[in-house]
């Protein structure tokens, strides 16, 4: 059957992998209500398009902290790739850089920072836990800057893991011959079997800090001359200090639904955010992106680009890198489509006016 959407990887990879693996990937944290409004309050968002507009040449070029990109879709930290493809994050790498854009490498890699600089060129940004250790944590920032990554992706919604019950019953585990490369040498590079969620549950109970807080922010800056971005705000009032503390964008996600369920769909939250960050840094989106529609409709809200996670983990289990590739091709497309039939010839021209949400329509009622 020939894949003509990103959707249609799930099934592919689901067939393919061992049960624990795809679950892993797929599962959402308790009754998994946040996973599936991810992406339904994606369809609750109507186009109002444009009409009569010269859509003959169409660029869907854009800029991330200066660093210009084919297209504002970028792939999302996701743990542990090998498990989908003997060539894991490496073949991710090689896919993001084929197709222009940027990409997220997991703390909670199998393969490490130096190995996927040595991909080729590549954007490449670091998600970093912060740990109870601090001199680990700055190990392994130096690292990423050694290896020449760009930016920290630092993940603030994860003070402890959520409960991810498929993987409770799965009793999920890192596979033996894996090992959590950019812990090697730190005695974390391998992880065994726990009572929850393998070797995430580990690295969460063992390792990181849940005293994490504003002023780490701050400390994690006199360490680093990257720029941080922060990963899990999703209020008006966590972006206000999110400025104060000197961040560099932020990132409006709920970590793909596997921590505090019944929290709102990310392009829920977007809006409330790109207001509260009053154009002082960018917003970014992650979760439920499916479709070149939904990168529409992010950007119509404010997001300066999205992240994509599960699709392309989806696609590296179904084909490796080439499925990648492709998947990143088929949200451009969709993405071009879209500009196209809603008369908009840049990602500069997206703006609220293409779109309307139920909040329009309450607030239309209302008047009434």
């Amino acid at each position: 059957m020939e894949i003509v959407n990103v959707s249609e990887y799930e099934a592919v990879a689901k067939e393919k992998l061992p049960k624990m693996v795809f679950d892993y990937y797929a599962s959402g944290a308790e009754d998994q209500w946040t996973l599936q409004e991810n992406r339904k309050a994606f369809q609750r968002i109507r186009f109002r398009p444009r009409i009569l507009v010269d859509v003959s040449k169409i660029d869907t070029s854009s800029s991330v902290l200066g660093f210009r990109i084919s297209m504002p879709i970028m792939i999302a930290p996701t743990a542990m790739q090998k498990m989908a493809h003997p060539d894991g994050e490496l073949a991710t790498a090689r896919a993001a850089s084929a197709a222009g854009t940027i990409m997220i490498l997991s703390t909670l890699s199998t393969s490490s920072v130096e190995e996927v600089s040595l991909t080729g060129p590549g954007i490449h940004f670091f998600q970093l836990y912060v740990l109870k250790d601090r001199h680990v944590v700055a190990q392994l920032v130096k690292r990423a800057e050694n290896a020449g990554f760009k930016a920290i992706a630092l993940t603030v919604d994860s003070p402890r893991l959520g409960r991810r019950e498929t993987d409770i019953r799965n009793k999920f585990a890192l596979p033996s011959h894996l090992t959590l490369k950019n812990f090697v040498g730190l005695d974390l590079g391998k992880v065994e079997k726990t009572q929850d969620s393998g070797p995430a549950s580990y690295f969460f109970e063992n390792g990181t800090d849940r005293s994490l807080n504003w002023k780490d922010v701050k400390w994690l800056k006199t360490i680093t001359n990257l720029p941080i971005l922060l990963k899990g705000l999703v209020t008006a009032e966590d972006t206000r200090l999110a400025i104060q503390a000197g961040a560099a964008g932020i990132i409006v996600s709920n970590h793909g639904a596997r921590q505090l369920d019944y929290v709102q769909g990310t392009i829920s939250c977007l809006e409330e955010v790109v207001k509260a960050a009053q154009g002082q840094l960018p917003v970014f989106l992650d979760g439920g992106v499916r479709r070149g529609t939904d990168v529409f409709k992010a950007l119509a809200l404010g997001a300066s680009g999205v992240f994509i996670g599960r699709p392309v983990v989806y696609a590296l289990a179904a084909e490796g890198e080439s499925g990648v590739r492709k998947v990143l091709q088929m949200l451009r497309d969709e993405f071009e489509l879209t500009m196209s039939l809603a008369g908009c010839c840049s990602v500069e021209e997206i703006n609220r006016n293409y779109i309307k949400t139920d909040a329009d329509m309450f607030r239309a009622l209302s008047r009434l």
